[in-house]
């Protein structure tokens, strides 16, 4: 087999790991790619350069996206220039694939940042109310260690900001692709990248509009947390707290329907409203998620309690045809079973981050 059509077939096959995110490093993404194609071990020779991987990447972004991916470039380029203007103090730079344009389905925003104390910016980041971890990651690279720090925000988009010292904000960093320096774009810099590619954007308006608009998932959790203190009636509910018994029917409905957004959230959702009025949470909890859930999951909350009347057979036969002729009736009794079964005291159940970071990313595909 000749080299050039060797080559080209590992970068390929690497390119295929790294879109669908079976792995993440080039060098890595290389020698299992090769060692697929070749069934064993390869010469230095064949193995393709980041570049190459990197141009196959995109041509699978395109043949996958297709115009949704344009669409998305100029969203994150946008929530890219939001989050730099808070974080300013910080000498925020742009870099990476949203800066330049190769992004594909799940892309970061990178962002580099400069300041002796990551406290500061985590700080700033709870200012505007967004979820935050802090990563510190040993890398190894030509012999040296050094450690990285990485903040990870989720928000509308993943963004990944390297915080490095304040010294260090005029050193010139070269891309692991081409050993060249990277692109990195200042705020103003991306504001003028903006008007040139959007020319049709006006651009203050439409940070204006993404300034006012909350993140839904934090909506979920202002609503979710009061939980933790609504106790119910041992009779029905002896596993405790209404916090726990959402967590526990969430996780049923996730090992049912694994995929399904929408039924997730009315499984995790559904007792909302307990913590605003008892006497009536399922219109108090529908009231206080008004806008930031869709027909499907509103309507499941709105009906879960008539499930348990299907169980036990108390609910009327017209109600009951009526909803049997719905068509989201065989979801209905998928939630009221979940309900029902999610009652256990001291089973296991995800933490409430874990379950809306799961959402997040099923709303993220």
């Amino acid at each position: 087999m000749p080299n050039s059509k060797l080559r080209q077939q590992i970068a390929w096959e690497a390119a295929r790991m790294m879109y669908q995110r079976q792995q993440s490093e080039y060098y890595r993404a290389k020698l299992k790619a090769a060692h697929r194609i070749c069934q064993g071990w390869a010469k230095p020779a064949d193995l393709p350069s980041n570049a190459e991987v990197r141009d196959q990447v995109q041509l699978l972004a395109r043949l996958h996206e297709g115009d949704q991916r344009t669409q998305n470039l100029r969203s994150m380029r946008l929530a890219a220039l939001a989050m730099m203007q808070r974080l300013e103090r910080f000498r925020p730079r742009l870099i990476g694939s949203v800066l330049t344009g190769h992004v594909r389905h799940g892309s970061d925003v990178d962002i580099h940042l400069f300041t002796d104390a990551v406290e500061s910016v985590g700080h700033a980041l709870e200012q505007h109310g967004l979820p935050y971890t802090i990563e510190r990651k040993l890398v190894r690279k030509q012999g040296e260690a050094r450690t990285y720090t990485h903040v990870h925000v989720d928000a509308e988009f993943a963004f990944e900001l390297t915080v490095y010292s304040a010294s260090e904000a005029h050193y010139v960093f070269k891309s692991s692709i081409t050993g060249k320096p990277i692109e990195r774009a200042s705020i103003a810099e991306l504001r003028q990248l903006l008007a040139q590619q959007y020319p049709d954007l006006d651009l203050d308006e439409a940070l204006a509009a993404a300034d006012e608009q909350v993140d839904r998932f934090q909506i979920y959790q202002s609503l979710l947390l009061p939980l933790e203190n609504v106790r119910q009636p041992l009779k029905y509910h002896p596993e405790g707290d209404a916090l726990y018994h959402s967590l526990q029917v969430f996780d049923l409905a996730r090992h049912e329907s694994p995929y399904d957004e929408e039924l997730l959230l009315a499984a995790l959702l559904h007792d909302v409203g307990k913590a605003i009025d008892s006497h009536d949470h399922v219109a108090a909890g529908l009231q206080a998620l008004d806008g930031s859930i869709s027909p499907r999951t509103s309507w499941l909350i709105e009906h879960h309690m008539l499930a348990h009347g299907i169980a036990d057979q108390t609910l009327g036969r017209r109600a009951h045809r009526r909803l049997r002729e719905h068509e989201y009736y065989d979801d209905l009794l998928l939630l009221g079973q979940c309900d029902r079964a999610g009652r256990r005291p001291g089973v296991e159940a995800p933490e409430l981050d874990e379950a809306l970071d799961y959402i997040r990313q099923l709303d993220r595909l």
